[in-house]
């Protein structure tokens, strides 16, 4: 089957530049939409916090369930999108994740805390099965001296759902919930407030998955190179495992989303601390789109630098910014500790898409295992913030902040060293 694939993009490679341009444009809408779902974890964390009374590790299950997808579904995801192609791992993708979110419609009804963590676990199976067929997509979707520049700017996008979803979560689930709240409502009737926004995304994934499924996209194979001077595998090896850059690049991965998601996860509880900026929730919600905004400017401007500098280098000089950063906001109060903290949401710009075009660089054949392997990784998603949220209740909320500090320690070392293209002996 990867055989005429192949040979259906080696056409396209020679005169279709044009058809690579309709589909990448195509793809930032995807981006858009998991990025916009993610982002709305952090909304959805202290809305169902209160609600049913959790503390900060039983708030983290939601990110954990929500991540934890990524590394029960990486794998096998990665397998369907080399049987079936990056087109049909789109629109099952959307199709999965449009029913996670209608499964909200019955946890709220039903006011089950397990039953949303369920539905968290579907959607995020979804958009799994989105990043194994879209991150490779993009990266092979041209010329490989440049797919760390695409794929920044396709993430561009991603930081642009993640930006406008705090608004629309604080808009229709915050400050919806605020009358209730004074009313001295019912749980049934805060946790109602939470229906109509997932009904919505709901509709947009299933409107999406239509579109994609019509639209003629060119079929490219995980043998689709435009330049394969950096192919170090010689038909030598059989797994995308005994590449040390790519290991090295899941375990940064897992960092970086670990460290990314933490920091989201628990902005609104520190934006609300009396020493930081004692923010109300629905009044915090709107920073939180600082934070993720940062990560959109950032990203437009690294798809311009890196056509001109070291991806790798630039890579390791945000990380040693993201951990300066957050040592200021953990030691210091605040505004200063405020802005601190926001400011990272700039430096993690660049870092996803450029470690992820760093580790599949050179797979050839092994593109897609190489890609669910990096979304396998993304379950530091899961894991991060959980052991941040261990530390919140032991040590203190501002403190437990040099957890994800410890990640980006890790990111500079990648960007230094780990990312050099060898294989494993």
């Amino acid at each position: 089957m990867a055989t005429p694939a192949s040979s259906v993009a080696q056409a396209n490679l020679g005169g279709s530049q044009g058809n690579f341009r309709f589909a990448l444009i195509s793809l930032t809408s995807l981006f858009f939409m998991w990025g916009f779902i993610t982002s709305l974890n952090d909304i959805l964390i202290p809305h169902l916090k209160n609600i049913f009374d959790l503390s900060y590790t039983q708030a983290m299950l939601i990110q954990f369930c929500f991540f934890g997808a990524y590394f029960v579904m990486s794998l096998p995801s990665g397998a369907l999108v080399h049987r079936l192609g990056y087109k049909m791992g789109v629109v099952i993708g959307l199709l999965t994740a449009a029913a996670g979110a209608l499964l909200f419609i019955p946890a709220a009804s039903f006011e089950l805390y397990p039953l949303f963590l369920g539905a968290l676990f579907v959607m995020a199976s979804g958009i799994t099965l989105l990043q194994v067929s879209a991150n490779p997509y993009v990266t092979i979707l041209g010329s490989a001296k440049t797919a760390s520049s695409r794929l920044n700017l396709t993430q561009a996008f991603n930081s642009l759902g993640t930006t406008v979803a705090p608004a629309f979560g604080a808009l229709l689930i915050l400050a919806a919930s605020e009358p209730v709240l004074e009313a001295a409502s019912s749980t049934a009737s805060e946790i109602e407030t939470v229906k109509v926004p997932y009904l919505i995304i709901a509709g947009a994934l299933i409107l999406l998955a239509i579109i994609f499924a019509v639209l003629k996209l060119p079929r490219l194979s995980d043998n689709t190179q435009t330049d394969t001077s950096e192919d170090v595998s010689q038909g030598q090896f059989t797994s995308a495992w005994q590449y040390s850059h790519l290991v090295l690049g899941a375990v940064a991965i897992f960092m970086y989303v670990g460290g990314e998601v933490a920091i989201g996860s628990f902005l609104i509880n520190f934006l609300g601390e009396p020493d930081i900026a004692g923010l109300a929730e629905t009044d915090a919600a709107h920073y939180v789109a600082y934070y993720w905004g940062g990560a959109m400017v950032g990203r437009f401007i690294g798809s311009a630098l890196m056509t001109k500098l070291n991806p790798a280098k630039l890579l390791a000089f945000n990380a040693v910014g993201s951990v300066l950063l957050i040592l200021i906001a953990t030691f210091g109060t605040g505004q200063v500790a405020m802005v601190s903290i926001l400011l990272v949401g700039l430096c993690n710009s660049i870092m996803f898409p450029t470690i992820f075009s760093l580790a599949v660089r050179g797979l050839g054949a092994h593109t897609s295992q190489g890609s669910g392997i990096l979304c396998l990784a993304i379950v530091g998603g899961a894991i991060v913030p959980l052991i941040q949220g261990v530390a919140a209740d032991a040590v203190g909320l501002q403190l437990a902040f040099i957890v994800p500090a410890v990640c980006y320690l890790y990111i500079v070392f990648y960007g230094l060293k780990g990312s050099d293209i060898k294989a494993l002996n």
